[in-house]
């Protein structure tokens, strides 16, 4: 928010929610009833929130931190925002709406004030501690060297395990696997983990869910077990890969990276947000795109299980930022870097391409790396609509003949219906991941004016 009046929609806030039970509860706090003393000033938002208690909770959020909001309520919760915050950024993004709105004042109250200036100095304080010595890495070369080796011989020993466990399931034929079981690949799952080798136990796991999962499974199978033996191959053979590459196979068995490309100062619009879940980590995806590079990058962020990651950028802002790719070929990752500006509302909105020019921008991408699920697309002019033959859903192009089909993830999600309910039968616009499986939409725009419609 780089202006007062400048505000989010409620889209925007909601995208915000740890999880669909905060949503509710948010969105049923989103009214003037329960708030008091709300006000707004110099990116913050603050109020008085009326609970079951004899005293209200204070709850004040900190729109102007490039890195996405800050929050902090006096409620027990450990969400991360909490229905509290979320409610009132609802009560400001209505503005004069007949939800009552958040009057802008001249400071905030010491309660919210000394909460904000205390989190303002200590991310002053990191950005200065990020710029001196202290972050340029590990205080001794050598011994990141010796560690880096330890582990290498880790993973080598490792991939010549599973080429072994790979060709002993070749030699037994398929079928044999379906009688095999899911322990066999946990096993192998949990040896590649100690061959502190996390991508190659990830795609371990992933085999063992494919017997018996349905018709064709074999041959999904059998693909799958190539694709995990070029990438054996490419390890234990890294030596003669081209610089690119060798960074690719690195990165896809899991080796820690940084980003080393140069950093590019851009207008990001930020594409889409979601996060994903097992039973250690939640990882949040977030796409962005820049207005005059015109690359499409992602960032990355952690939280421990059941605990959302830090950074949070809503759909349909944009922020003025340094973004560095990580090595690879055909990286599309990228790092954070210096903030010029808080995110902001934007107009801004990427240009699209035809789903045939899609298929073929995935196909010309797996030449760089074939173990790539899928590439970020916005499509152009589509309409979405019923697929006869294949009995699910599809992207039809509203000026060519072609269409790509929904993943079945997609086809399962509410965002369909929201799509299919923006669309009303005429194109839109639609960002989202292309890949073997189909298209998977992230995010929608209406042809004319309009605020983007988060679908995942």
């Amino acid at each position: 928010m780089t202006e007062q009046g400048v505000r989010w929609t409620a889209e925007q806030v909601l995208a915000l929610a740890p999880d669909a039970a905060s949503r509710k509860a948010g969105s049923r706090l989103g009214t003037a009833g329960p708030w008091s003393e709300a006000g707004s000033g110099e990116g913050t938002v603050w109020g008085l929130c009326k609970g079951s208690g004899s005293r209200p909770y204070q709850t004040v959020v900190d729109l102007a931190d490039a890195a996405g909001p800050a929050y902090k309520c006096s409620c027990p919760s450990r969400k991360f925002p909490c229905k509290h915050a979320l409610g009132l950024l609802l009560l400001w993004a209505d503005g004069e709406g007949a939800g009552g709105a958040v009057p802008a004042a001249a400071e905030p109250p010491d309660w919210a004030g000394q909460w904000l200036a205390g989190r303002r100095r200590r991310v002053e304080q990191r950005q200065e501690e990020g710029g001196g010595p202290a972050a340029s890495g590990s205080a001794d070369p050598e011994a990141a060297r010796r560690r880096a080796e330890r582990r290498a011989e880790r993973v080598t020993a490792g991939a010549t395990e599973l080429e072994r466990r790979l060709a002993d399931l070749l030699r037994g034929g398929l079928a044999a696997a379906e009688q095999t079981g899911y322990g066999l690949w946990e096993e192998t799952a949990a040896r590649m983990v100690d061959a502190q080798a996390p991508g190659l136990a990830a795609r371990a796991r992933e085999l063992g869910a494919i017997p018996a999962s349905g018709p064709g499974w074999p041959a999904r199978l059998l693909e799958e077990c190539a694709l995990l033996h070029l990438l054996d191959q490419g390890w234990l053979r890294r030596e003669r890969l081209p610089d690119a590459l060798a960074a690719t196979v690195r990165s896809r068995l899991g080796l820690p990276a940084s980003a080393e490309g140069p950093p590019v100062r851009d207008q990001w619009l930020v594409l889409a947000q979601y996060d994903t879940v097992d039973s250690k980590l939640t990882t949040r995806r977030i796409w962005l795109h820049g207005a005059g590079s015109g690359h499409t990058r992602l960032l990355l962020s952690y939280g421990a299980a059941g605990r959302a990651p830090e950074l949070s950028l809503p759909v349909g802002l944009a922020l003025e930022a340094d973004l560095s790719v990580f090595p690879g070929a055909g990286q599309s990752r990228a790092a954070l870097g210096a903030q010029h500006a808080p995110p902001a509302p934007t107009a801004l909105r990427p240009p699209g391409v035809t789903t045939a020019e899609a298929a073929a921008r995935y196909g010309e991408a797996l030449c760089a790396d074939p173990w790539l699920d899928s590439v970020p697309v916005t499509l152009d002019r589509v309409v979405p609509a019923p697929d006869g033959e294949r009995g699910g859903w599809q992207l039809a192009d509203a000026d060519t003949d072609s269409a790509l089909p929904l993943t079945p993830a997609a086809r399962s999600r509410p965002g369909l219906w929201r799509l299919a309910a923006l669309s009303g039968g005429a194109p839109v616009t639609v960002f989202g991941e292309c890949g073997h499986r189909g298209f998977t939409p992230l995010t929608a725009w209406p042809q004319g004016p309009g605020a983007p419609v988060t679908l995942c």
